[in-house]
């Protein structure tokens, strides 16, 4: 089968196309998939670049495709099922039990550039009616995230107000989710194009974050108080704004680090404002059961930047980590 591995760790070229044995049939709890398409996250990039990855590491967390065979004790599943991947397969149900990525596949286990998985049947859950292995693959990062942000952990209602920084995966489906639930959304990006494709899916007030730097307090302005929920993705260089952003009372829900993973936090504002700081990383099983009950006859669709195939990963992640993209970038098996 054909698959991608991470050959030379932290080169500029990690990356390389080969042919691997084919896994054959799967054993006891097991599922045979084939993989027709994943997508990137900002996770990706970190493995396929750090030169403590170990050679031969596939790469990729979000995979979907079809079940082709179930082992003996298999129920949930069935041959002919589109599925898409968990991003934390042991997470069942209740609050958060993992705080590393050792059993996630495509960090700390092989991923899904490949043609064909064999894995535990918990590794896997049903699609959406009606989605494509693309739009599929995009739900277990970046689909999730933003359904736990707002939802699982934000109890997102009618009218509230969420902030949504930048355009991103998590970020267009934050944006999506929000509007269908009929909250009022605030979008920030330093680009005025990507500003006006958020308006026309939906996004009621924009700031561009260059030439508002106080967009923090921009935002108490346009929501008349504060956002409720706020989707935070940069992490020390944007956190102060988002604390100042929020309502008395709100939520921020850091889900990223793109400006580093240590820095000052206005923990005055903090305490006197009574700001939930919430961190998270995905979500699990039930969270992720509950997501696609929701989309199962919901209008929504994944919004997909540009495909690219397998052999053309590379370029996917040249591309991905370029940040023009807005929505979701995908490569198809």
């Amino acid at each position: 089968m054909k698959a991608v591995i991470v050959d030379r760790p932290g080169e500029p070229d990690a990356l390389s196309v080969v042919e691997l044995p084919d896994p054959g049939k799967p054993g006891p709890g097991e599922v045979r998939v084939r993989i027709h398409a994943s997508t990137l996250n900002y996770n990706d990039t970190l493995v396929i670049r750090n030169p403590r990855t170990p050679a031969g590491h596939i790469p990729l967390a979000d995979g979907a495709g079809v079940v082709q065979e179930v082992g003996e004790g298999v129920t949930d599943l069935a041959a002919g099922d589109a599925v898409f991947g968990c991003f934390f397969p042991q997470w069942l149900d209740g609050g958060p039990t993992v705080d590393n990525f050792s059993t996630t596949p495509g960090l700390g286990l092989p991923g899904y550039a490949r043609e064909v998985v064999v894995a535990p049947a918990a590794q896997f859950e049903r699609a959406p009616a009606g989605y494509s292995h693309a739009e599929a693959a995009t739900l277990t990062v970046a689909g999730l995230t933003a359904w736990r942000v707002l939802f699982s952990d934000g109890g997102l209602k009618p009218g509230d107000k969420v902030l949504i920084l930048g355009t991103g995966g998590v970020a267009v489906f934050a944006l999506q989710f929000a509007k269908l639930a009929g909250a009022t959304t605030v979008v920030t990006s330093s680009s005025d194009e990507k500003l006006e494709r958020v308006r026309q899916l939906g996004a009621d007030q924009v700031i561009n974050y260059r030439s508002e730097p106080q967009w923090g307090d921009r935002v108490q302005e346009l929501t008349h108080g504060g956002a409720d929920i706020v989707l935070e993705v940069g992490g020390p260089s944007t956190l102060p704004q988002s604390i100042r952003a929020a309502r008395i009372g709100g939520l921020v829900s850091l889900i990223g680090v793109l400006t580093g993973t240590a820095g000052e936090i206005p923990t005055g504002e903090l305490n006197m404002k009574q700001v939930r700081l919430h961190g998270l990383v995905v979500g699990g099983r039930r969270q992720q059961r509950d997501m696609v009950r929701a989309l199962d006859g919901a209008p929504l669709r994944p919004v997909i930047d540009r495909t690219f195939e397998l052999d053309r990963l590379g370029d996917a992640l040249e591309y991905f980590s370029s940040g023009v993209h807005l929505g979701k970038v995908v490569v198809e098996l």
